[in-house]
């Protein structure tokens, strides 16, 4: 045994040097990630779909036909105030509701069937008594996500008084000189005529988080793969004979066992497979069953479950395989770094910057929240991100196979074995 001091080795530079590198590097990506996306996610919008339903029937005024409802819808879609910020979806109720209940839409602004009798009956009802005010109704929608909700109300919100506003000026100006015989309260009222109430466009459950507990769910699914693939990963190692396993004070070893980089990968995968069955079932256990979250579909949310946390796992074991000791950073920052901001979950991909919409392509996490949220929000439809969470897997699962075979064989076959030379493998010897 040397007699050098063990903390000798503080005095080495390389050392430090290293390590400092790679923890700063860390520091800083994942303040990059993590705040950089959500800094300024207003002044970063761009595009959020917003529906716009005018149902106004119109009415007859001096012998013409008007219709404000259209008019309101014309000068919001051609209105410049929110720039590109707002994505303006003009439709009828019915689309409307069906859009909402697949997360498409943010929110929307309704302007319902009575609007113009309505509003033209307050210039005969303001001198004879309380009139009924006409309403333009703003609708949230907290599935598609809280933050993304909250921003398209607001803008609705605005809309709606700008076009109150501008209704009052074409009343008054119909009105002309007989609204200054008006009571000063019937003129304050015709000068901004609609009101605007708020009202949740798709209500959830209670025990749905506000709509992210589909988020967090997805968010468990994806850990328990990058996680339990380190854990695997180690103990196939070790089970294969080339890791010794500390048990406590205790130190394990097996004997060795000759076993290709393939062979190796090939192995754990398996075992992730098989034990991704355990984990998605006690997921689901867990969150339904013990924690009371609101749930349907569930042998459907059971499959799911299971197939992300094996694609996931898979995928974290790939990167393991070919990057050895940096490879759990490289998961770190691919399955939790990039993928948490990105997840079109507490902040929506419209409000984020362009790098961070790129990645929310083919980041994990955004597509297993969005098939969770199919599932759990929006009665498992195909088209509300289902099948978009299913085809991603498959693609994930595809390019994990690919990359993790092709490279771990092309190191097979260049010789770069993780046998040490002069080690005599026990080829017989098996895992306890």
């Amino acid at each position: 045994m040397s007699g050098i001091p063990p903390f000798r080795v503080l005095r080495a530079k390389p050392l430090w040097i290293a390590n400092g590198v790679i923890t700063g590097v860390l520091a800083l990506l994942f303040t990059v990630f993590y705040v950089g996306a959500n800094i300024d996610p207003v002044d970063h919008m761009k595009d959020l779909p917003v529906g716009l339903v005018s149902a106004d029937k119109g009415a007859a005024v001096g012998g013409k036909q008007v219709n404000l409802g259209a008019q309101i819808s014309e000068s919001i879609t051609k209105s410049t105030v929110s720039g590109d910020k707002i994505d303006w979806k003009v439709m009828d109720e019915k689309e409307m509701k069906e859009e909402l209940g697949k997360g498409k839409l943010y929110g929307a602004l309704v302007v319902p069937a009575d609007f113009t009798s309505s509003t033209v009956a307050l210039t005969g009802s303001a001198t004879t008594g309380t009139p009924a005010r006409p309403t333009l109704t703003v609708l949230t929608n907290q599935s598609a996500g809280s933050v993304g909700s909250g921003l398209a109300r607001t803008a609705t919100t605005q809309a709606a008084e700008n076009a109150s506003l501008q209704v009052g000026k074409e009343l008054k100006a119909r009105g002309g000189s007989g609204q200054a015989k008006l009571p000063a309260a019937a003129r304050v009222l015709l000068a901004d005529p609609a009101a605007v109430t708020v009202k949740d466009g798709h209500p959830l459950d209670a025990h749905s988080g506000l709509g992210l507990t589909a988020f967090y769910y997805a968010l468990v699914l994806v850990v328990c793969g990058m996680l339990s693939a380190n854990v695997i990963s180690g103990q196939v190692d070790h089970a294969l004979g080339y890791t010794h396993n500390d048990m406590g004070p205790l130190r394990l070893h097996r004997p060795l066992i000759r076993a290709t980089r393939v062979q190796t990968l090939a192995v754990a995968g398996t075992l992730m497979a098989g034990l991704s069955l355990v984990m998605g079932t006690l997921v689901m256990a867990g969150a339904v069953g013990l924690m009371g979250m609101d749930a349907s579909h569930l042998p459907l949310l059971w499959l799911y479950s299971v197939c992300a946390i094996a694609v996931t796992g898979i995928g974290a074991l790939t990167l393991l395989a070919v990057f050895g000791t940096p490879g759990m950073l490289v998961v770190t920052l691919v399955f939790i770094g990039m993928a948490v901001p990105t997840a079109n979950a507490t902040t929506p991909l419209q409000a984020l910057p362009g790098f961070y919409r790129f990645l929310a392509e083919f980041e994990p996490l955004r597509q297993i929240t969005g098939g969770i949220r199919a599932i759990l929000y929006y009665d498992a439809q195909a088209d509300a991100g289902l099948t978009r969470g299913w085809v991603m897997m498959a693609v994930g699962l595809a390019a994990a196979a690919l990359f993790g075979l092709g490279v771990t064989g092309w190191y097979d076959r260049k010789g770069l074995h993780r046998i040490p030379a002069g080690t005599e493998p026990e080829e017989t010897a098996a895992p306890a």
